[in-house]
C-alpha cells in the first residue's frame, strides 16, 4: 500500500517528487518510508552503533548495498522484480558476493525466524552472523520498536550467532510506548 502511494503518478509530497527526478532519494529514506517502524529502527540503531562503512540494506537483486545510495521509480521496480527466497539465484547470488567481502563478526537486524536473509549469509559467514537475541519472539514492530528505545537509550543490545540459535520463541513481554517527540 505504502509502495503504490510513493510511486503515484500525481503524489506531491516531498520523497515521492525526488523519486521522479535524478539522483533520486537515499535508499535509507525510501525503505524507511515503505516499511515504517521497523526499517526506521534498524537505520536508526546502525547508525548509532555501527561504523557508517559497515552499514548495509539487503536489496533484492543488489545485495548489501549503502543506505545512503540514491534510488529512482526504476531501481525500485526492479528490486520488486526479484523474488525474496533463497532458493532463488537472482537474490542469494548478490547477497552471497557481498557478504564475502566482510572481515569479523556481522550483525544482521533483519529477521532471522525464516531462512530468507539468513540461508544464504550463513552460508558465507557461518558463526561471524550475530543477531540480537532480544529479537526472538519478537514480530517486525517489536523489533523496530526495541530497536528504537535502544538508540534513545545509547545502549546496545546484546548479540549471539544465528547458528545453533532459537530463532522462534515465546513473545516476550509488550514495551512500553515510548514517549511522544515534540
Amino acid at each position: 500500500m505504502r509502495a503504490r502511494l510513493l510511486l503515484a503518478a500525481g503524489a506531491s509530497f516531498d520523497l515521492a517528487r525526488r523519486l521522479r527526478v535524478p539522483p533520486g532519494a537515499p535508499l535509507g529514506e525510501v525503505f524507511a518510508f515503505l516499511s515504517s517502524l521497523y526499517f526506521r529502527g534498524k537505520l536508526a540503531y546502525a547508525r548509532a552503533f555501527a561504523e557508517p562503512a559497515r552499514t548495509f540494506v539487503i536489496v533484492p537483486g543488489q545485495g548489501l548495498v549503502s543506505p545512503d545510495v540514491r534510488v529512482d521509480r526504476a531501481g525500485l521496480s526492479a528490486f520488486a522484480e526479484v523474488r525474496i527466497d533463497p532458493r532463488d539465484e537472482q537474490w542469494t547470488t548478490p547477497l552471497r558476493r557481498d557478504a564475502r567481502r566482510f572481515d569479523g563478526e556481522v550483525v544482521l537486524l533483519g529477521s532471522i525466524a525464516t531462512g530468507k536473509y539468513v540461508d544464504p549469509l550463513l552460508e558465507v559467514l557461518g558463526e561471524r552472523l550475530l543477531f540480537p537475541s532480544a529479537f526472538v519472539g519478537r514480530g517486525d514492530m517489536s523489533r523496530g520498536g526495541l530497536l528504537l528505545r535502544s538508540v534513545d537509550e545509547a545502549r546496545e543490545l546484546d548479540y549471539a550467532p544465528v547458528r545453533g540459535a532459537v530463532r522462534h520463541g515465546v513473545r516476550p513481554e509488550r514495551l512500553t510506548p515510548r514517549p511522544r517527540r515534540s
